[in-house]
């Protein structure tokens, strides 16, 4: 059966850095975290590791979900990246509700997520600290991805469509194995809300380049050089060459990686913050591992997510 390059280009960008790079970066981020914290969290690495795609599963499921994973600057204009207010609030009342939902959240979902895991971590209960810590590094990992902060998410305003998986999937996939992850240890965060918004500065401000790259690439290589076909499963797919994909790739110089690498590393920040913010419980005294409740959950969720319907969702719904 022969998948069309479009069908291809769908499965990688609806799972943003796609389901081996926010795996990675979940799982490295818990080896950032200090001694309070880095027992429990190994003993859930798997938890966090296969959890950390639930998010993009959701979007099919539930409405509201697709605006959490990102923001489309360019849509306020000019230096919008530093003018848009940091507080949801102040957001509604300057732009509306709908207008923010369709042109994405991500920022203020992040202070949201963090607001819920520190109170989780009040709670001291181990099933909403996993869970929310695995949604939470998603979020973060998605506001480090610079097609996840501007209208033209695919490339389809400037004949580009497919960039998005290129970028965020194709590459990490073929080249991350020689990337250096090393991130130090987590680091608390004064302002959890500047931290993201810096996020999102940082990786709007790298749009450009991504953008430009992969045009000049283009116009350099024949068609029959860009693409190339791979076998998948059972299938045989259309995919971006790895002579193109490695080419772009020593163009952007390490761009991926620091991203990466940057994404783990804020994942643990915002971690081991709701960690102290919740007022630093012995995770020692904790469950080790999710209930039986919280097993059975995530099952019916799994279910229903694989037999959902695709959605379309308004803004980056291809």
């Amino acid at each position: 059966m022969l998948i069309c390059l479009p069908l291809l280009f769908v499965a990688y960008r609806a799972q943003a850095w796609g389901f081996f790079g926010h795996r990675l970066l979940n799982r490295l981020a818990v080896y950032t975290l200090p001694p309070g914290m880095i027992g429990f969290y190994k003993a859930n690495i798997d938890y966090l590791t296969v959890n950390a795609t639930r998010p993009d599963s959701r979007r099919t499921i539930v409405p509201d979900e697709a605006p959490k994973h990102f923001l489309d600057v360019d849509r306020y204009g000019d230096s919008a990246e530093y003018k848009l207010p940091r507080k949801y609030a102040d957001a509604v009342a300057r732009y509306g509700e709908d207008s923010l939902q369709r042109h994405g959240i991500v920022p203020w979902n992040v202070v949201a997520m963090k607001n819920q895991l520190t109170a989780a971590f009040k709670a001291k209960d181990t099933d909403r600290i996993l869970r929310l810590s695995a949604d939470l590094g998603h979020y973060v990992a998605d506001a480090c991805v610079p097609l996840h902060t501007t209208k033209n998410y695919n490339g389809q305003l400037t004949g580009q469509r497919g960039i998005h998986g290129l970028w965020e999937s194709r590459l990490p996939e073929l080249l991350s194995s020689d990337y250096d992850l090393f991130t130090g240890k987590a680091e608390y965060l004064e302002n959890p809300t500047n931290a993201i918004w810096a996020a999102v500065i940082r990786s709007h401000a790298a749009v450009d380049s991504v953008l430009l790259f992969e045009k000049q690439l283009t116009a350099q290589m024949a068609g029959d050089q860009k693409y190339g076909y791979e076998q998948r499963g059972n299938n045989t797919v259309r995919a971006y060459s790895r002579e193109f994909s490695r080419a772009y790739h020593a163009r952007l110089n390490g761009q991926v990686e620091r991203q990466m690498r940057y994404a783990a590393g804020l994942i643990g920040d915002f971690w081991f913050t709701c960690w102290v913010d919740g007022g630093s419980p012995d995770l020692r005294q904790l469950p080790r591992t999710p209930s039986e409740k919280e097993q059975l959950r995530l099952e019916q969720e799994a279910k229903q997510t694989a037999v959902a319907p695709t959605r379309v969702v308004p803004g980056h719904d291809e």
